[in-house]
């Protein structure tokens, strides 16, 4: 198993090169004067787009151009986002925290709900439990995110004026960039307790939850319909009839039998949904105006700041890798049956 680890760890920078030249091969598309943004380092450097073309070959070949440019993003220069007004480093170093804080506010329900009412489902099949469930799923699955959202916005925010979208309110927009505000983690919710700042707190959960609530009912619905289909297969096969025939107590062969082999495809979507929210929940963030990664690959996108574009992509797309690599570790941890030669 250390060296299948190995192995695929050894095949991450290959993966990764392959997207860097699938990115900049779309690039191509653009003129060299769009394409030299990747190279701005200080908004100052707009005005000599012409030196910059002529400094970084930007009508040089493809290949070149790929060459010095993989140079330049493994020393962590990933050029000047316009509609950040920083550093593309800097604003992934920014508004990352906040996709991640919402990310793991959303999957943590979803995984703990989806598991154990998709069980739950297989097991009281064709009972009211099963009936709700699957109501859940298949609405969930077939619901938008951008119209859950704004319902959600025109119910509690627009009626009730609670649960305001944005990330926080002025005062505490204040506090968290004043100089008595230290940041320890980057996730406002954690660093506000941290500080001692409980109200802080609470306004910081407060703008949380309706973008939270879309993203785990969403979501939910697939991991439900998933672990449900694969713990019925699961539950029909010989095994499962031959533990029930030695008297085997049915929480027991539910819990230690069927469930540990029906969680495969579980794992697999569970670490695709996660890293599907690490990447930024594009429609999700722009409905809830919550300053994530993907609300800014959005804006970037619109205002065709390229090197805001290619930062934002180059994140998902490693963080897909990961999570590939991630599943097939966790494939052998929940079936021992699975063996890498």
């Amino acid at each position: 198993m250390t060296r299948f680890i190995l192995k695929r760890l050894a095949f991450l920078p290959l993966v990764m090169l392959a997207v860097t030249m699938l990115l900049f091969a779309i690039l191509q598309f653009l003129t060299p004067e769009m394409r030299a943004a990747l190279y701005v380092k200080d908004p100052r450097q707009l005005a000599s787009v012409e030196q910059i073309i002529d400094k970084y070959g930007l009508r040089d070949p493809v290949y070149m151009q790929w060459g010095r440019w993989v140079v330049q993003v493994a020393h962590g220069d990933l050029g000047y986002s316009e509609t950040a007004k920083m550093p593309v480093a800097d604003a992934i170093r920014a508004f990352f925290p906040a996709t991640l804080e919402l990310s793991i506010l959303s999957f943590i329900p979803i995984l703990i709900l989806g598991v154990a009412f998709g069980t739950l489902s297989a097991v009281y099949k064709d009972k009211w439990l099963d009936q709700l469930t699957r109501l859940v799923a298949i609405t969930g699955y077939s619901l938008p995110s951008f119209v859950l959202g704004l319902l959600l916005l025109m119910i509690f925010y627009g009626q009730f004026h609670i649960f305001p979208p944005g990330r926080y309110s002025l005062d505490v927009d204040l506090l968290v960039h004043s100089d008595a505000f230290r940041h320890y983690t980057g996730l406002l919710s954690l660093d506000c307790l941290l500080n001692g700042e409980f109200n802080a707190y609470l306004d910081v959960t407060k703008h949380l939850i309706l973008p939270a609530a879309t993203l785990i009912y969403i979501d939910l619905a697939l991991l439900l319909r998933i672990t449900r289909s694969s713990m019925l297969e699961e539950l029909g096969k010989d095994y499962i009839r031959t533990a029930k025939a030695k008297g085997v107590p049915g929480p027991v062969i539910v819990r230690k039998h069927a469930l540990k082999n029906a969680l495969i495809p579980v794992v697999t979507l569970s670490s695709l949904i996660f890293i599907t929210l690490l990447g930024g929940v594009v429609i999700t963030e722009t409905v809830f105006d919550f300053p994530g990664i993907g609300r800014w690959g959005v804006v970037a996108a619109q205002q065709l700041d390229i090197a805001g574009v290619l930062g934002s992509t180059l994140l998902a797309s490693g963080l897909f890798v990961v999570a590939n690599l991630v599943s097939d570790i966790l494939y052998a941890v929940v079936d021992p049956r699975i063996r890498v030669n």
